[in-house]
């Protein structure tokens, strides 16, 4: 192989490792319907964001508070709310898993609003 062909390949490498979006194969169907939503309403401040951790021996996807006393959503891996971690009036979430923020484990942003801050 050329060094020159050598190097585009792992440059391409390099970007795939990097990549944060929606597209991963592994990811379900119903998340890329929850991104194209989101992107249609206006920007959250600070940018919206959707991370995939390990909870409870389960998937799970995060989609954090927007503002004020909106509360986050924690998602199964099929796409069910399984509960309010952070925010709403007390800012603690809908207390059915007040550990959330704490026992989670390997975060993956899956997506970050391209948009940037409103």
């Amino acid at each position: 192989m050329r060094p020159s062909t050598t190097a585009l390949l792992l440059a391409v490498g390099l970007t795939a490792a990097c990549t944060t979006d929606a597209s991963v194969v592994d990811d379900p169907e119903w998340l890329a319907t929850l991104i194209q939503s989101l992107e249609h309403q206006p920007v959250a401040n600070p940018p919206a964001f959707i991370a995939r951790y390990d909870y409870q021996g389960q998937v799970v996807y995060y989609l954090p508070a927007r503002c004020c006393d909106i509360p986050s959503n924690v998602y199964s891996a099929a796409g069910t709310i399984i509960c309010h971690a952070d925010g709403g009036f007390s800012g603690g979430g809908d207390g059915r898993c007040s550990d959330f923020l704490a026992a989670r484990k390997n975060e993956r942003i899956i997506w970050r609003d391209p948009r940037g801050a409103a």
